[in-house]
């Protein structure tokens, strides 16, 4: 009755099944996999958000396909902030940066063609690839002293079916950002195969910026065929306004012609609503405070982490550079899972093993930096108190 395409093992894992008991039985959860930052306590200018969603023009309807001009303006304008000269032109919206994924699968790969992306990355890749009939093909972050990008690896990944490199600049959860002689491999890699570049730059704005200069967007890249993703729902800390976009960059003809393309997927979908497209101009325009807020909670959670750490010689944080989330490597002495659930059954703490990440080996733990801080500190002294 069902397609193969959807036939995923729709079972519980172990650690999903310790939560859900947990919980039932009213037990306090420190939580270190917060992702959701309506959630964790931020202060959003609420009478400014429901302003702009009450705008007389939400009540017509007038379509286009690429988005509402005035909102894709926004989109140049908070990239002309970040000094990128970006079009309206190059701009489509799309309801969510798993929707621009989708476009843009469907525009550059037919069934059975490869994808490549980055292991460690978020385990969502496998499910959007399987619904667009799609091959991942993993090419691997080695870390030695900071993560770097595996080109050996990534070529010989490269075959006659390959359509793509996916870039998660920076990734989630390792925090690697791109360096200019990675960008410089990538675009000599992917023109001389004719091939495109995908960077997810959903946590672009969340770079450590004490520790390097202002990263650099693949929204201009020019010398490979990229489509670039973000949206409100990190930026702006807003992933109930659905609201994402994808940047297409290039050389011209190769830009206009996948520009015509997505612009039919696009018309078929019409996704975005039009009270949130908007708005668009006013949420991100409100993106600063959110960011101050949680980039200084972001700082002193890591601070609190390595504080803490310092007291034993066991555990160590992996260098990251933006976004997040940490990763703490752990004597592995057994698989994450089974230290996740004891983690969680003895010392009430809730996080992410490794192994959910793509991670190839066990001895990881990915925690989050937007927890609460109080709730952060306390969690992170019971996980240290296990080794």
């Amino acid at each position: 009755m069902f397609a193969d395409r959807t036939n995923w093992n729709l079972s519980a894992n172990r650690l999903a099944e310790a939560l859900e008991r947990h919980r039932a039985q009213g037990r306090t959860l420190l939580d270190l996999s917060a992702s959701n930052p309506t959630d964790c306590g931020f202060r959003y200018e609420g009478s400014s958000i429901l302003k702009a969603l009450i705008h007389p023009g939400a009540l017509r309807y007038q379509p286009d396909p690429r988005g509402l001009k005035g909102a894709r303006a926004a989109v140049s304008d908070y990239y002309a902030a970040r000094g990128n000269d970006v079009g309206t032109d190059q701009i489509i919206l799309t309801a969510s940066t798993s929707e621009a994924y989708s476009f843009i699968f469907r525009l550059l790969a037919n069934p059975g063609d490869e994808l490549l992306i980055p292991a460690p990355s978020y385990p969502l890749f496998d499910f959007l690839a399987d619904i667009e009939d799609v091959k991942l093909v993993r090419y691997p972050l080695v870390y030695d002293y900071g993560w770097h990008l595996d080109f050996h690896a990534l070529e010989q990944a490269l075959t006659a079916r390959a359509r793509g490199v996916i870039v998660v600049h920076p990734n989630n959860p390792t925090g690697h950002f791109t360096k200019p002689e990675e960008f410089a491999q990538l675009n000599q890699a992917c023109r001389e195969r004719g091939i495109s570049i995908i960077a997810d730059e959903v946590f672009l704005d969340f770079a450590l910026v004490s520790r390097r200069e202002k990263p650099k967007s693949f929204v201009t890249n020019s010398p490979a065929l990229t489509f670039t993703l973000s949206g409100l729902s990190k930026i702006a800390g807003l992933p109930q306004m659905k609201l994402a976009w994808l940047v297409v960059s290039g050389a011209e003809e190769q830009k206009r012609e996948a520009l015509a393309r997505l612009e039919v997927i696009a018309d078929t979908y019409l996704s975005p609503s039009t009270p949130t497209q908007l708005a668009a101009p006013a949420l991100l325009a409100g993106r600063h405070r959110f960011h101050e807020q949680l980039m200084g909670r972001v700082v002193r959670n890591l601070a609190q982490l390595d504080s803490q750490l310092e007291k034993q010689k066991t555990c160590i944080r992996l260098d990251l550079e933006g976004g997040w989330y940490a990763v703490v490597r752990v004597p592995a002495t057994r698989p994450d899972e089974d230290l996740a659930v004891e983690l969680l059954e003895r010392h009430e703490v809730y996080l992410h093993p490794g192994r959910f990440f793509g991670f190839s080996a066990d001895g990881y733990l990915v925690v989050s930096l937007i927890t609460e801080e109080q709730q952060f500190g306390e969690a992170i002294a019971r996980v240290v108190s296990n080794f």
